[in-house]
């Protein structure tokens, strides 16, 4: 039987600002003795529910002796329909900025996902894919005439991340930080925030959940990041770290972003996915150097090597972006984790696998509000370390803000990106780490346990079963 935190998750609104649950955690002090090396693996565009809504145990897709009781209103089809397997390897997805979270929200009651796309037509993945043809709506829906934002999969599709879910921990209450895309999220990841700044003073910085920095589409930001990332922090605490792109990535961009264009498909990882080389904390600080291409982190891995933080982070075609293969993504994301635990340094090691934003999937749980920005929706997470609670189900109230506070209790002593004490006072409407609701990461590990053997998994699996009704 699966150990839950259910009764945190009974007592959790999802409106409410309630405090977080678990106090029974163990200490920072606890986790230091244990963890030396903290991974953040960050792919693209997948619902909690379109990933793990059967999960047996999670809080998934409502459903009465396997059939789901939830049905969304298409007001092309002109009538309402119901969430699905899908077995397609690739997927259309919908549109997911800011507008479209607010229409597949709609008020809380959940139902806008399919209207969302409706509304965009066929402009939506000249937008949020990297299809201008949008070839990849053809044949889409393995249900006639429904959209596969209803879509859902299972161990048939995605086994190994079924997987690691049943042998560590599976977090079924992620929210992306941003209520917004990709590089307000990847913003939010590495600094609890997303904004556009007039300056190089950090003051200058405003919140922006739309186009950060001056964004513009196939184009780095043209204004730098001026307000203050993690890695300031880690600098200045002497904390090593790294943030590891796709091999081929476009370096010119990596080290001098500011005016670099992408006029279309660049081989290597998009800017959008890779902000740091834009803040101007990284490059006064001289750390363009640790932004890396992937093979660097392999080789760390292998010779344990690896620094304290790190971020992974693939292209395009190994991100499980619509309408890039989920099963090139598993495959990858497989055999970086690995090179992890094949190597010296897993049994000091935690690995957090998560998506960016949604993608326009259907997701049932109505997202917290914690400020003007967010939370958006929920998003599949999960914890892989030798000391993660093995079979665990963790239903406390997360966002990515929960990643930033593990590194900062774990190699900061909690101090916080709060400028009332960073040194470099930005206007960020509120101490993201420090919000009541927010979930403590340290509960999902048992420190006293014996250490969790190695899982390596095949990068090319056989389908799983199919989920239990």
């Amino acid at each position: 039987m699966k150990r839950t935190v259910g009764a945190c998750s009974a007592l959790v609104l999802a409106l409410f600002a309630l405090p977080a649950c678990g106090s029974g955690a163990p200490s920072p002090a606890q986790a230091r003795g244990k963890i030396a090396h903290v991974i953040f693996i960050i792919q693209e565009n997948r619902s909690f529910d379109s990933y793990f809504g059967t999960f047996p145990g999670a809080d998934g897709i409502p459903m009465n002796n396997g059939v789901p009781t939830v049905c969304i209103p298409d007001p092309q089809l002109g009538k309402c329909v119901t969430p699905y397997h899908d077995p397609n390897d690739r997927n259309a997805g919908g549109p997911h900025d800011q507008l479209d979270a607010t229409i597949d929200i709609a008020g809380g009651r959940m139902d806008g996902f399919v209207k969302a796309l409706r509304a965009q037509g066929s402009n939506f993945c000249k937008k949020f894919t990297f299809d201008p043809s949008c070839s990849n709506l053809a044949g889409a829906s393995h249900t006639p005439g429904v959209p596969d934002v209803m879509g859902w999969h299972d161990a048939r599709e995605i086994p190994n991340y079924w997987d690691y879910a049943k042998h560590f921990v599976l977090q079924d209450r992620m929210f992306e930080s941003a209520f917004s895309w990709s590089l307000p999220s990847h913003l939010f990841a590495v600094s609890g925030w997303s904004a556009s700044c007039s300056t190089a003073d950090p003051a200058s910085c405003t919140s922006d959940l739309e186009r950060p920095g001056n964004e513009k589409a196939g184009s780095p930001p043209g204004r730098p990041f001026s307000w203050t990332d993690i890695t300031y922090l880690l600098h200045q605490h002497g904390v090593s770290w790294g943030y590891y792109v796709a091999d081929g990535s476009n370096v010119r961009c990596l080290k001098d972003p500011i005016g670099c264009s992408e006029t279309g498909p660049t081989p290597g990882t998009p800017t959008i996915w890779n902000p740091l080389p834009n803040f101007s904390t990284v490059q006064d600080n001289g750390q363009l150097g640790n932004i890396q291409e992937v093979h660097h982190f392999l080789e760390q891995a292998s010779t344990g090597s690896l620094p304290s933080v790190s971020w992974v982070i693939p292209d395009d075609d190994l991100s499980e972006h619509p309408p890039k293969s989920i099963a090139a993504g598993q495959a990858y994301v497989t055999s970086v984790i690995n090179a992890v635990m094949k190597g010296p340094d897993w049994n000091s090691t935690a690995i957090f696998l998560s998506w960016d934003d949604w993608g326009g999937f259907y997701d049932h749980v109505v997202p917290p509000k914690v400020d003007a920005n967010g939370y958006g929706l929920r998003v599949p997470a999960l914890v892989i370390s030798p000391w993660a609670r093995a079979g665990y189900i963790d239903h406390q109230t997360l966002s990515f803000d929960a990643y930033l506070k593990f590194v900062e209790d774990l190699f900061l002593n909690g101090q916080r990106l709060d400028p009332a004490t960073d040194g470099r006072p930005d206007p960020r409407p509120v101490v993201r780490e420090d919000v009541a609701i927010l979930g403590n990461l340290l509960n999902d590990f048992d420190f006293s346990q014996q250490p969790l053997p190695p899982l390596i998994l095949p990068e090319h699996p056989s389908p799983g079963p199919a989920s239990p009704p």
